[in-house]
């Protein structure tokens, strides 16, 4: 596996290219990403849902730091359910994410001093081209009727799940019709959160963890209405 990894690709969306602030709630972001890192390893076949928990079914790495070193972490730990494992990763992973996003050159650290003290980070975007590769995948999902690819359904169910349709530049209408386009497009890839252990069309290693990530985002900023 190569290439931007779906947390850093949900990072990017997150964030406003021209300020380098955070658009939607923090929390709801870094449940997404801990989400992310998840369903990365499930999709690469290294982790699977098993008696309740998830569990390494290849440790073999992927060969993206950031998400092998969550694989080495769930190796090496004592059995956790998808939900506790979305809550246990998020701390933390922001900072890592930026890290490595400032190190590709794809945004840079601005360091600035609020009230004489106070130091806070802003990310503007340097690179645009990933982020730019990355809403013109989730655009093209959007329009076509047909399922996308792989990632991209797994992308577009985290950001239906995340409620980042304002992200996308969406309002009103234009963000409800997405919505349920997303919505459609986790149901068609059998990510969606609704999940039949017994189905073996859906992946319950993902299904499961875009459920947990779907009840940790209500519980944080209350159901969806």
């Amino acid at each position: 596996m190569t290439g931007v990894a779906l947390a850093e690709e949900l990072l990017l969306l997150a964030y406003d290219d021209e300020t380098g602030k955070a658009t939607m709630p923090r929390i709801s972001l870094d449940l997404g990403m801990a989400a992310a890192v998840l369903i990365e390893l499930a999709l690469a076949g290294r982790i699977v849902y098993s008696e309740g928990s998830l569990a390494v079914a290849d440790p073999t790495p992927t060969g993206e730091p950031l998400v092998d070193g969550v694989l080495a972490r769930i190796a090496a730990d004592t059995p956790h359910s998808p939900s506790s494992w979305v809550q246990r990763l998020r701390h933390g992973l922001r900072d890592k994410i930026l890290e490595t996003l400032c190190a590709q050159g794809v945004v840079r650290d601005v360091d600035e001093t609020e009230l004489g003290f106070i130091h806070v980070h802003r990310y503007p975007t340097v690179n645009p081209e990933v982020e730019a590769d990355t809403r013109r995948r989730l655009a093209e999902a959007l329009a076509d009727g047909q399922l996308p690819d792989e990632r991209t359904a797994a992308l577009a169910t985290l950001v239906a799940v995340l409620r980042m349709e304002p992200a996308l530049g969406l309002t009103g209408d234009a963000a409800r019709d997405a919505r349920r386009r997303l919505e459609e497009i986790a149901g068609g890839a059998g990510f969606s959160g609704n999940v039949s252990l017994d189905d073996s069309v859906v992946r319950p290693s993902v299904g499961l963890v875009v459920a947990a990530l779907g009840s940790a985002v209500d519980a944080a900023l209350g159901p969806r209405r």
